[in-house]
């Protein structure tokens, strides 16, 4: 059993809380928030002890109950709590993104690997069994050999509040740094050592506050594969991912949170149908085992999860992607 704690006590420290529940591989031990008032609501609501209860990050880390910790902190934070969780011996899943640069990311990457720190950073779709079935319908040929992808993650928000965390530059805000990492992940399962993403072009626009609130990009995947991103801040966007080939179309209707029951459309000139993917949890409860079962050493028999080395990847892609628009 993996004994857990949870600095940051925001939106998805409940839900991992909530979704830890459901996995039999671990357990919520302790709490970490500089909140009073979080710290009080978040141990009544998931029965957590006084003692397990922090208002110091450092005192959470240092703590002997625990063997890992989820980093739920705002982005601009994500470095310090890192290094800091590598010195003291702490599995690492840290919500995305890892960091706000390739700077930061790279000293996490340092002080990772200088204290062989098990890490990962919690893109939660690439877990799920659905991620599983696509990629064994490509391997197959279902669709012959690949040409394209289109990938967007866009959500309307309707008031820009300059010291919210999406539009403060300072907290890390923007689109690209939101979930600009779920188009260029989604672009990395298609790559091989000797084909790589490389930039091609990319626009946006930077709003009142100083970050991006909408963003494009074109890739190339090696030579044969040209891809598209999009993300938003100010629009919704279909939020799907299409993989043309040469024989035909896949769709995958939701990419990035799929249900407990989802499906994948096959498109072909004379045939049509779904590929469905049924779980019996939820896709953060998928990713918690899932990750348990790595920081553990149990097999795992279908590991696409985004260790240190493609965090790197995705943020080299991203922090070009954001200097661009400047």
């Amino acid at each position: 059993m993996l004994n857990w704690g949870i600095i940051g006590l925001g939106k998805m420290a409940n839900q991992f809380a909530s979704s830890i529940i459901d996995v039999d591989n671990s357990t919520l031990v302790c709490i970490a928030s500089k909140s009073v008032d979080k710290l009080h609501k978040f141990s009544e609501k998931f029965k957590i002890k006084q003692e397990n209860k922090f208002s110091n990050y450092e005192d959470l880390l240092q703590s002997n109950k625990i063997d890992a910790i989820y980093i739920s902190t705002l982005n601009n934070t994500h470095i310090d709590l890192i290094m800091s969780a590598a010195k003291n011996k702490k599995k690492i899943l840290c919500e995305k993104p890892i960091c706000l640069n390739l700077n930061e990311a790279q000293q996490a990457y340092d002080f990772v690997k200088k204290y062989h720190t098990p890490f990962y950073e919690a893109i939660a779709y690439r877990s799920h069994p659905q991620t599983k079935c696509l990629l064994t319908l490509i391997n197959s040929g279902e669709i012959g050999k690949i040409y394209k992808i289109e990938s967007s993650f866009g959500y309307k928000v309707k008031r820009i509040k300059k010291d919210s965390r999406l539009f403060n530059k300072e907290l890390g805000g923007g689109a690209i740094l939101d979930v600009g990492c779920y188009p260029i992940s989604f672009f990395n399962l298609f790559c091989s050592k000797n084909n790589q993403l490389k930039i091609i072009n990319s626009k946006g626009n930077i709003c009142n506050t100083g970050v991006d609130d909408t963003a494009e990009i074109n890739i190339s995947i090696g030579n044969d594969i040209k891809a598209y991103g999009k993300v938003s801040l100010n629009e919704n966007l279909d939020n799907t991912c299409k993989v043309y080939g040469e024989n035909g179309i896949i769709n995958i209707p939701s990419p990035w949170l799929p249900s407990e029951k989802s499906y994948i459309e096959v498109i072909k000139v004379n045939s049509y149908y779904k590929k469905f993917t049924n779980t019996s949890k939820n896709i953060f409860s998928i990713q918690i085992k899932s990750v348990a079962n790595l920081f553990s050493d149990k097999s795992n028999e279908f590991n696409q999860l985004v260790n240190i080395e493609e965090s790197i990847q995705i943020m080299k892609i991203l922090d070009t992607w954001k200097r661009n628009l400047l």
